[in-house]
């Protein structure tokens, strides 16, 4: 999470990458770009605006030794030596046109940018972007032709968001430059994160916190609802969200006792957690900070509602999690051959 409010732009140059199984050649700009003002006063925020938002951050991976990593590389030689810029942005752009790895990988514009006044944890610091267009928006545009308007179509980058980008901060900690990165294109995430910038999740609270409510999530879905209903899925959901706002150290032993009234279910959630740890690839630690912003982002996200085949909704209340064992019953008519909830109240809004 960023502040762009003291942010400008240092340097920006625009290239334009291939893909070498279509065969399309990647195209180079010489100079930088000189902005007018309202270009400029656009495309700062259309940048940065991304990453205002954005909780948990990366840092570069190697398999070897992260000095060898191509855009740490080129990171820490352009913080050095500003001088380099124009030749290291095409250096850049050949990398990404190296990890085209398939067709359907999309050419686009690739822009590089040297930022400078970036707030990020109450410290200012300069950055490099590096983002890349690829989807084209279709626009009107009109002109003055023998005292006549007429209009035509272009194709123009949109203004609304940026569809792959990432800003590495110049400022680093003992895993390595701060790394921040955006896709709004899902369908080559594994081009972007693990083959053009090769990053990994950040050993912090973030990512801690985001891989345990992302396992109890996936839990909720795969094991309770399946097993015991869209009552006990969402109950648990609302549960695991106050236990996390609660307390400011997470211990899973005590996760466990507060949450689960039963064993059944605690040997349920064991076995689950050490499957998804496989699949995941991951350990997940059995004690951690919680990290405030992430428990808050999770919270926006977990529906709880319960939707049923006869067209009728029960929202719960994530804020509430013991209101819906103590007021909603969930029983079975067997004259009806239907599952019922009955809902208790003392009076309607």
């Amino acid at each position: 999470m960023i502040s762009r409010k003291n942010a400008s732009i240092s340097k920006f140059i625009i290239h334009k990458v291939g893909n070498k199984f279509n065969d399309t050649k990647n195209a180079f700009s010489d100079n930088i770009v000189d902005f007018d003002e309202a270009s400029y006063d656009l495309m700062l925020p259309f940048l940065l605006r991304p990453f205002g938002s954005l909780v948990q951050s990366y840092r570069f991976n190697h398999h070897a030794d992260i000095s060898l990593n191509e855009i740490n590389s080129y990171a820490t030689q352009l913080f050095n030596d500003e001088e380099a810029f124009i030749d290291i942005s095409k250096h850049i752009v050949t990398h990404l046109f190296e990890q085209s790895t398939s067709a359907n990988i999309k050419t686009g514009d690739v822009l590089v940018v040297m930022f400078e006044g970036i707030e990020y944890q109450d410290m200012t610091t300069n950055a490099i972007g590096i983002f890349k267009i690829e989807s084209k928006v279709n626009f009107f545009q009109t002109y003055l032709e023998n005292n006549s308007y007429d209009v035509l179509v272009q194709k123009g980058i949109s203004s609304k968001k940026v569809d792959k980008g990432c800003l590495i901060l110049n400022q680093s900690d003992t895993e390595g430059h701060v790394i921040l990165s955006v896709d709004n294109n899902s369908y080559d995430a594994q081009y972007w994160i693990n083959q053009f910038l090769n990053i990994k999740y950040a050993d912090d609270a973030n990512n801690h916190t985001q891989q345990y409510i992302e396992l109890c999530k996936e839990f909720s879905t795969e094991v309770l609802k399946t097993s015991y209903g869209a009552q006990e899925q969402n109950t648990f959901l609302a549960k695991t969200i106050d236990f996390f706002k609660e307390n400011e150290v997470v211990n899973v032993e005590r996760f466990k006792e507060d949450i689960f009234e039963g064993e059944k279910q605690i040997r349920q959630f064991e076995d689950y957690k050490k499957e998804y740890e496989g699949e995941q690839n991951l350990v997940i630690r059995n004690q951690f900070d919680v990290a405030e912003r992430v428990v808050t982002k999770e919270k926006k996200k977990i529906k709880t509602d319960i939707k049923l085949d006869t067209n009728i909704q029960i929202k719960l209340d994530i804020d509430a999690p013991d209101a819906s064992a103590e007021y909603l019953e969930r029983g079975y008519d067997g004259e009806k051959k239907m599952h019922y909830y009955k809902v208790f109240f003392n009076e309607e809004d």
